[in-house]
């Protein structure tokens, strides 16, 4: 039976992750609290509003309401990475090279290892930023689709429209397809080759986690009462399949899952608290938690695949060791 060493913090936890395998959680007020031969604590931003695992650089990067960027590493070490003073961070990512990206109002940021900065204006309020996994090119969700631009390059934007608020963004871990949350209950997809449309409806509730499998080749989302997991090994990626329904709950909404580093599993959060592990190929469910004060707000698995830390809605996080 998997064991669980609880972490009860007072207020709503945005981000649970490992940094040099140490569990991090940061809290909505700005603070970082870890567990590192006993429970130490950092500021970072005043007010929080959005976060990044960087795990080239083994690093969390955060953005808030006082318009400033951060990076946390362990060990305790804030380093102030940008400043659009009154201006809320909405929205953070990092790239290749030590770049960062970050979004306030209308204007995406691309911000360069030389601390050199580019600035992307739009339309309308940018939603999500995310970075390619292959070069130096940034996608931004915004109301009736997303743009991707290329920050070390002059050169117009690529513009995919779908009707409908995105509210975030992915690429796929080969390039090959960009996907959105959206207002509605739905994920958006395109295929970069030949912008060809993706549609994932029918969920219940709105997503907001998705995660990739180790290669690729799943998508799992939140939204619905089961992990609901598109397949993308095909060219096409999950047009004309069904996904599958991992981890069905009658009672309780999946709210955040994370896939397994190397194998084809998922760890589900719920709204209540509870987390389960589940295997793609035959749908086979561990308890890895029962449920708790609030809805599982962000999961990561450690190097040795052994640990996964969770944070939630209502503050009581921790760390589940499956090996136990």
């Amino acid at each position: 039976m998997p064991t669980v060493a609880p972490l009860d913090l007072d207020g709503h936890c945005l981000a649970a992750v490992f940094l040099n395998n140490v569990p991090h959680f940061a809290l909505a007020d700005g603070a970082v609290h870890r567990l590192d031969h006993g429970h130490k604590t950092v500021e970072a931003n005043d007010g929080l509003l959005a976060t990044f695992h960087d795990a080239v650089n083994d690093r969390l990067i955060t953005g808030g309401e006082d318009g400033k960027v951060f990076a946390v590493k362990s060990e305790g070490v804030v380093e102030q990475l940008a400043d659009a003073g009154k201006k809320w961070i909405t929205s953070v990512s990092a790239g290749p090279q030590g770049a960062v990206a970050y979004a306030s109002g209308k204007i995406a940021y691309v911000r360069f290892s030389d601390r050199k900065l580019k600035e992307f204006v739009h339309p309308r309020s940018v939603e999500g930023i995310a970075f390619a996994p292959k070069g130096m090119r940034i996608g931004v969700a915004r109301y009736n689709g997303a743009t991707l631009h290329f920050p070390a390059a002059d050169g117009k934007p690529t513009e995919l429209e779908w009707a409908g608020a995105h509210t975030g963004i992915a690429f796929s871990p080969d390039g090959n397809f960009l996907v959105t949350t959206m207002q509605e209950n739905a994920l958006h997809g395109w295929k970069l080759a030949d912008g060809k449309h993706m549609r994932m409806s029918g969920y219940p509730a709105k997503v907001k986690s998705l995660s990739w499998s180790a290669k690729g080749k799943w998508l799992a989302s939140s939204g619905a009462p089961a992990a609901i997991v598109w397949p993308f090994q095909a060219k096409d990626g999950p047009m004309g399949k069904a996904p599958l329904e991992l981890g069905t709950r009658g009672n309780s909404m999946v709210t955040c899952v994370a896939c397994h580093p190397s194998q084809d599993v998922v760890a589900i959060g719920y709204e209540d608290g509870m987390v389960i592990a589940a295997r793609f190929t035959d749908a086979k469910e561990v308890l890895l938690r029962r449920p708790g004060k609030g809805a599982i707000t962000s999961m990561m698995w450690d190097r040795e695949e052994r640990r996964i830390v969770f944070g939630s809605a209502a503050g009581d996080c921790g760390v589940i060791d499956i090996t136990a």
